[in-house]
């Protein structure tokens, strides 16, 4: 059985709400789930843009809290 592991993107609103997408890897697979609103998606190429993605269009979240 393969390790898996997890990352995650974050971005805030501009109301300074953080909304964070988790992203668990195992083996070649990726599972994307939203803490904000329980959104879920499997992605195999590019998650993080994935979750960039969401973060945008569903919850107006674009400020990168590490830039």
């Amino acid at each position: 059985m393969p390790s898996m592991t997890t990352s995650k993107v974050s971005r805030w609103d501009r109301h300074g709400r953080e909304h964070v997408v988790q992203v668990r890897k195992s083996g070649t697979r990726r599972q994307l789930t939203c803490e904000t609103c329980g959104w879920r998606k499997g992605a195999q190429f590019l998650p993080w843009l994935k979750a960039e993605e969401h973060l945008t269009e569903a919850h107006q979240a674009t400020i990168d809290p590490t830039a």
